[in-house]
């Protein structure tokens, strides 16, 4: 396993594998290729059926005009690359149109981008423990807890990121907090985080406290749909689900910001137990890759700062993603905001019962964190690729067929 900075990336929505993998791979691309003068990215698969929705265009033509050069971005939704649904190829011209370089390269999701090289030669693990069963054997040899392995392998330096993590994803939701009006895009979606915020200040205590959690969500999932920066956690389309249980807990418990980042590396941790294991990518395992993943990390991080023990948070991280297992991707339009944005809450408000489920158990149960995540994986890549980001079947064709008999 990789450093848990990959699965905390600071950058643009609205998806990290539509949106900042793409732009990552530009960046990578135009250091190989610095002389030429036009570019043609052609994408591919599920990359290419809902990256108009995913503003994939928009931030390649902004990246390349920036930079002074001109591209033409060609969409293939039909054909797909072998190595995984979200494919691209760049390639890269002199001014007599003669072609320099080309490459192939893929959006694996949480903005991660793979060459057939990476896929070959991944890149060297700093985990030695990579399942969640070794890790506890390690934390009952050596008493001590998963964010304390976090440590032992990052080093120090980790706190550092991991508060830089924390600011951006605190100003996402301040910020989302504040905005109102309409989303970009076709639908039309007006904003709702300000307005639940406010409802929800207003309400009894049962209601306020699913009220405002289900606030910071919405304000960080709605930051994402407009672009904005965020914090893949695991990715641009679940971001909202962690930071909005961290600051819950926060806020209305009066947690300190230690508390919060070792919470963060062990929610970091169990994401990257399953990006290890099976995959956060929606074009892979549909969304139970992404919001499930959202939240067993949710539900690990809010365990342990309430003072659960190893057990109990590994048993949070089992609920939150057993209940997610079969979620598909359908985002309607291709955008990330339906059923994206109110699946960021509830899963955040899900997060938040995991929690006081494993809580009030003695850590015991039957099926494993490690169990789950492989049945997570077998059972998304048993879906049709209809319901995996491609807006082929699902909320995104029924929402088409009625816009088409209206029209």
């Amino acid at each position: 396993m990789e450093s848990i900075k990959e699965i905390f990336k600071i950058g643009h929505g609205p998806s990290s594998s539509h949106s900042m993998g793409p732009l990552f791979a530009a960046e990578r691309f135009l250091k190989m290729c610095g002389n030429c003068t036009f570019f043609k990215v052609t994408l591919y698969g599920s990359l290419a059926a809902t990256g108009k929705g995913h503003f994939t265009d928009v931030t390649l033509m902004k990246f390349f005009k920036s930079n002074g050069k001109k591209v033409e971005v060609i969409w293939k939704p039909e054909e797909y690359l072998p190595l995984h649904p979200n494919g691209m190829l760049f390639e890269g011209f002199d001014d007599n149109s003669n072609l320099v370089k080309s490459w192939q390269v893929y959006s694996v999701g949480g903005g991660t981008i793979k060459d057939g090289t990476d896929f070959k030669n991944p890149p060297k693990s700093i985990y030695p423990i990579k399942n969640m069963d070794g890790i506890l054997r390690w934390t009952e040899k050596t008493g001590k807890t998963l964010w304390e392995y976090v440590e032992e392998v990052e080093g120090e330096d980790i706190w550092m990121y991991l508060e830089k993590v924390w600011e951006k994803m605190v100003e996402a939701i301040k910020r989302g907090l504040n905005r109102q009006g309409v989303l970009p895009g076709e639908l039309h979606l007006q904003r709702k985080a300000y307005s639940y915020y406010v409802k929800a200040k207003n309400s009894g205590t049962f209601l306020k406290s699913f009220g405002l959690v289900a606030s910071y969500a919405l304000a960080v999932a709605e930051e994402n749909a407009s672009s904005n920066i965020v914090v893949t956690a695991p990715t641009c389309g679940s971001s909202g689900v962690l930071p909005a249980v961290l600051y819950f807990l926060k806020k209305y418990h009066g947690v300190s910001k230690d508390i919060i980042l070792r919470a963060l590396a062990t929610a970091g941790l169990i994401g990257n137990l399953v990006k290890e294991n099976a995959s956060i990518s929606g074009a892979e395992v549909g969304c139970q890759g992404e919001i499930g993943t959202a939240c067993a990390m949710a539900s690990a991080a809010a365990t342990q700062i309430l003072g659960g023990t190893v057990s109990q948070i590994e048993y949070a991280a089992e609920i939150g993603m057993e209940h997610h297992l079969g979620l598909t991707c359908d985002p309607v339009g291709g955008y990330v905001q339906i059923p994206c944005i109110e699946r960021n809450a509830f899963a955040a408000g899900r997060a938040l019962q995991a929690s006081t489920f494993a809580l009030y158990s003695d850590g015991k149960h039957r099926i494993s964190f490690d169990e789950v995540v492989i049945t997570m994986k077998e059972t998304g890549l048993s879906l049709s690729k209809d319901y995996k980001e491609t807006g082929k079947s699902g909320l995104a064709k029924h929402w088409l067929d009625s816009e088409t008999k209206k029209n």
